[in-house]
């Protein structure tokens, strides 16, 4: 094949690629903040379309190190939509202190982390794998720690980046064990040499088992599943809350899209190895999530921690390991991506007297007779991320356990739906302090019609309107998730 047709299937990222270099050198001039970030959303928007064509239906390019398929191209819509979102609601947070305005250098940033998600998707190679996630990585280190003069800031950078290195680490080790086992990089060609050894005398052999295991660990603390969650508290509390905002959407479908691809193309000769290891980080997940939520008294970390518990809740839809498991898997993910950047801008809302903002949770009582519309739709994200129908949140949740039991698991799906009722009791919690208890002092007035708008629309998306959409969405999902077996 040649180089203009593999160009043209990375078409998304050579996009973002060449903007975020040259809105980096306009920010090196001095340019405008405003100006930087709207082209950045537009470069964002601009790859999105470009994923109509060969970067969602041309195959395999660079000799086996990149994929543009089906599957590809659902994870970076979704991933290219949460990054213009991170951008947009980003100039009146940052606009509240005089020595952390917005700094051009942020949706750069933004943009080259969507280049490595990008990569991740369509990675079909271990070294591309690697070289996407890095990228994605080191971006996120410096956005996490963007707000300088901010303690809690600079030590959510410090931490992500310290725990974030051991992962790497990690997984490193994992694809050497990996490559030295099975003498290939490339995903199909080690489905093959795992299903050679598993047809020899000695099968599956020990050095190659735990290359999966690490493989999968180094992943598994992108998604924050546990036991390798124990970053995303602080980091989520720490960062500035736009940050926070990306961090909870974009780069979870980034890495569930990139456990699954391994999953499935790379070591789908053996499934009942790496199925055990998912199957205990979704149970580790939901179970954790829903307990360590309860006694939270700061609504990033109470979000934090419900991240945790869906990345669990996905996770039983890969268990399956069937395209039914993996179409559950991605209905999933944009359904939380809803969820998540919803309930991320109505904390956004939440600004004292001085215009500083505010994370106790306490802080939203009687919010329902002080900002009836913000405690609304915060109360159908809520509702939604619990499962309770007919909001959309419940149909991800019965997708995944649907696609659990139809492939024989029946008692991990029952824990599931066991271990979300519990996860239900925070998210109430919150409903209740809103509409039943004692108004605190109301939050100042916020006038931004852009953050107004994006609330209204992710409030419809996952309300019962928003089941106007489950056609389209299960028929994208479905052909995605066909597209990998």
């Amino acid at each position: 094949m040649d180089y203009a047709a593999n160009l043209a299937m990375t078409m998304p990222e050579i996009i973002l690629s060449v903007t975020g270099i040259a809105l980096l050198l306009v920010a090196a001039w001095g340019g405008s903040t405003r100006w930087v970030s709207g082209l950045a959303i537009g470069a964002l928007l601009t790859a999105s379309f470009s994923l109509i064509g060969p970067p969602t239906s041309g195959g395999v390019a660079f000799d086996g190190l990149y994929k543009a398929d089906a599957f590809a191209g659902f994870a970076k819509a979704l991933i290219f939509i949460a990054a213009a979102v991170a951008i947009a609601i980003a100039p009146r947070f940052f606009a509240r202190t005089e020595g952390d305005d917005l700094k051009p250098e942020y949706p750069v940033l933004i943009l080259f982390s969507a280049v490595g998600m990008g990569m991740m998707a369509s990675a079909a190679d271990l070294i591309t794998l690697y070289v996407g996630l890095e990228l994605q990585s080191l971006a996120a280190y410096v956005l996490a720690s963007f707000m300088r003069r901010d303690t809690r800031s600079a030590e959510a950078g410090l931490k992500y980046f310290v725990l974030g290195s051991l992962a790497s680490g990690i997984l490193l080790y994992g694809i050497s064990l990996v490559y030295g086992f099975t003498g290939t990089t490339i995903f199909e060609e080690i489905a093959v040499g795992i299903a050679q050894q598993q047809g020899s005398e000695n099968g599956l052999s020990l050095g190659l088992l735990f290359g999966i295991v690490f493989t999968f660990a180094g992943i598994a603390f992108k998604i924050s599943a546990v036991p390798f969650h124990m970053w995303t508290p602080d980091v989520y509390e720490g960062a500035p809350t736009p940050v926070t905002t990306f961090f909870a959407s974009a780069p979870k479908v980034a890495a569930m899209a990139l456990a699954v691809r391994l999953a499935v193309e790379g070591m789908g000769t053996a499934t009942d190895e790496w199925r055990q290891i998912v199957i205990f980080a979704a149970l580790a997940s939901i179970i954790l999530g829903a307990v360590a939520a309860i006694g939270q008294t700061n609504i990033k970390r109470l979000l934090a921690y419900s991240s945790i518990n869906n990345v669990g809740f996905a996770l039983i839809g890969l268990a399956a390991g069937n395209p039914e498991g993996v179409a559950a898997v991605m209905s999933y993910m944009a359904i939380y991506v809803a969820m998540t950047l919803g309930a991320f801008l109505c904390v956004l809302q939440m600004r004292g007297a001085d215009g500083q903002p505010v994370e106790d949770i306490a802080s939203l009582s009687g919010m329902s007779k002080t900002r009836p519309g913000v405690a609304a739709a915060l109360a159908i994200f809520m509702f939604s991320l619990a499962g309770i129908p007919p909001l959309m949140g419940f149909w991800a949740k019965f997708l995944v356990f649907d696609a659990a039991v139809a492939a024989g698991y029946l008692t991990l799906a029952a824990v599931g739906i066991a271990a979300s009722v519990i996860g239900a009791y925070y998210y109430l919690k919150i409903v209740k302090t809103m509409y039943f208890d004692e108004p605190a002092p109301a939050f100042r007035p916020v006038e931004s019609y852009v953050e107004g708008g994006l609330i209204t629309v992710a409030a419809i998306l996952v309300s019962p309107i928003g089941y106007l959409l489950i056609a389209p969405l299960g028929l994208a999902a479905q052909r995605a998730a066909v597209s990998l077996f």
